[in-house]
């Protein structure tokens, strides 16, 4: 983005003497030309180079101001780096010339310095937006094309954007996203892109009426004004305010975006989908991309090799997935085999976690779906890697088991898979929410089963087996594993299953720690709320404690005689 390629300087132009010039005037007219011919050996942005061009810049003469203008923009075409103020004055000051090709070329210097990080900032802190903004203003499509390619050049650095956006720039810039000059609409759009980075500001465009120029340029043939109009509004759609403008006001965007997957561009497929993925933050909208027929191009998007395309299709299938109502039609239009795949994905863990977060969406309200992703394989593939992968994902996968394991019909196969295997080394992982996650999953599995011998086969293994893992929980300071762990042993205990029994009765660690739970809870019972008033579930912890050493009933387990 930049200053239109048709404004740079006209070589064949000759004119630059006038009668009556200044004597100084032509002097710098003599030194210029004479720099000129050996450009490639000359500085002009400091000494007499700089000075030959500032005093054709100030002169008041326009012809002259013409070369310098001309000057500038085609030095700044090949040659950008930092100035300071006593190259930009004179390039500002051309700017609020009324020639219209003083103020071409001049923008188009302007822009070109612009690419650079520092000169961004100091055009700005010298007052460069007004006259900027006034060029956008012109009726001249070559001298609007090169402001707007500054003011884009200028709105990449985060200090700029807030000043642009309170300059008045930005009702000109979505007035110009509609021109018929396709490099103004480029430049325009992507200045529009690029004031989409903060909160503030993309109120702000919402305010200049951003939002139906851009939904509108969605159909526009040229690939860059799509890609920009289609992240800008996908930036856009990241406020809730927004998304709520947007369902109330643009009922063709879901389409337009549906449509916008199929493009030849992989950088616009791609925005179209995280674009989605944002508005697929509301249920409205989860609804509405699944009746828009919107499954079958993401699911294209999700089976690609590129991982950007793969990376926001899967984000967007996640958000979807969340709507209880999608669950099914996901499934259905063949989903499970590619997010099952992707749990192997190990160039990129987002991919990985968006994968398996899926899976676990897609099982959260049917038997049917439960079923459906064991399956097709997923819990084969997630005890394979979840001990090897980064603890975002695992946290995911052991979320995903403890969700597959609530269905009575499929624990024994889970059982069976080996789950037990990767979930007990998990209790003891360095992530809390993996531990919690692994724990809950083996308290589901516990649960109204016929064969406990799994439960028993890892009781004892080398990395402290069930019973560890018991007795770790038990003893932690964490109420909430205290109450998984409990409510487990009630589970194995109403199972019946007299080995396991024998092992819970005859652990070191298990029984006294269910006591100290008991005792401990029984002797705070006169303080069942915290200081706001809310109680902890420390009285269910303890009556299941009591529950375990009820059913047990050796005396010894019984004495819960409260301390005075």
């Amino acid at each position: 983005m930049g200053a239109c390629s048709s404004c740079c300087v006209d070589r064949s132009r000759n004119a630059l003497y006038e009668p009556l010039l200044q004597e100084n005037e032509r002097e710098a007219v003599a030194d210029l030309l004479q720099y000129l011919e050996n450009r490639t050996e000359t500085n002009f942005f400091e000494g007499d180079p700089l000075r030959a061009l500032s005093t054709l810049a100030f002169s008041d003469n326009v012809d002259l101001q013409r070369s310098a203008a001309l000057a500038f923009a085609e030095i700044t075409e090949k040659d950008v780096r930092s100035v300071d103020r006593n190259t930009l004055e004179p390039v500002l000051f051309l700017l609020q010339s009324h020639d219209v090709e003083v103020q071409r070329a001049a923008s188009a210097a302007l822009g070109n310095l612009a690419v650079n990080t520092d000169n961004k900032l100091l055009i700005v802190r010298l007052g460069g937006l007004e006259p900027l903004i006034r060029q956008m203003l012109s009726p001249n499509v070559e001298v609007q094309c090169n402001a707007v390619g500054c003011i884009t050049n200028l709105a990449t650095h985060d200090e700029n954007k807030t000043k642009i956006a309170k300059s008045g720039a930005l009702v000109p810039l979505t007035r110009l996203a509609r021109s018929k000059d396709m490099r103004v609409q480029r430049n325009a759009t992507g200045a529009l892109l690029n004031m989409t980075h903060s909160d503030e500001n993309r109120q702000q465009l919402v305010n200049a009426g951003a939002i139906p120029v851009l939904v509108s340029l969605l159909s526009s043939p040229d690939t860059d004004v799509q890609y920009y109009c289609t992240t800008a509004l996908s930036n856009i759609a990241v406020d809730a305010v927004n998304r709520k403008k947007l369902v109330q006001t643009e009922p063709k965007l879901v389409n337009a975006l549906i449509g916008l997957m199929d493009s030849t561009s992989l950088k616009v497929k791609c925005q179209a989908a995280l674009a989605l993925r944002n508005l697929a933050s509301d249920d409205k909208y989860q609804l509405e991309i699944v009746r828009s027929r919107g499954l079958t191009p993401l699911l294209r998007l999700l089976q690609s090799t590129f991982l950007p395309l793969i990376l926001s299709s899967v984000a967007c299938i996640r958000n979807i997935s969340i709507h209880p109502l999608n669950e099914s039609p996901i499934i259905d239009a063949g989903f499970l085999d590619p997010l099952i795949s992707l749990l192997a994905y190990d160039e990129n863990e987002e991919i990985q976690c968006h994968a398996i977060s899926t899976l676990r969406n897609l099982a959260a309200s049917s038997e049917r779906n439960k079923k459906a992703i064991v399956e097709a394989g997923a819990v084969q593939r997630v005890c394979s890697l979840v001990l090897s992968v980064p603890l975002s994902v695992q946290s995911e996968m052991t979320a995903c088991v403890a969700v597959l394991a609530l269905s009575d019909d499929l624990k024994p196969k889970l059982l069976k898979l080996g789950a037990l295997g990767v979930l007990i080394p998990l209790t003891n992982s360095h992530s809390v929410e993996v531990q919690g996650n692994s724990a809950a999953a083996i308290g589901n599995l516990s649960s109204k089963i016929q064969d406990y011998q799994p439960f028993i086969s890892v009781w004892d293994t080398k990395d402290g087996g069930l019973h560890g893992y018991l007795s770790r929980f038990l003893e932690s300071d964490d109420t909430t594993f205290q109450h998984i762990a409990i409510w487990t042993i009630v589970q194995f205990l109403e199972g019946g299953n007299q080995d396991l029994i024998s092992l819970i009765t005859h652990s070191p660690n298990v029984m006294p720690a269910v006591q100290s739970l008991a005792q401990h809870l029984s002797n705070n019972k006169s303080h069942p709320q915290d200081e706001g008033g809310v109680a902890d579930d420390g009285g269910e912890i303890e009556g299941l404690a009591r529950r375990v050493i009820s059913m047990l009933s050796p005396p010894a387990y019984y004495d819960l005689k409260e301390k005075h």
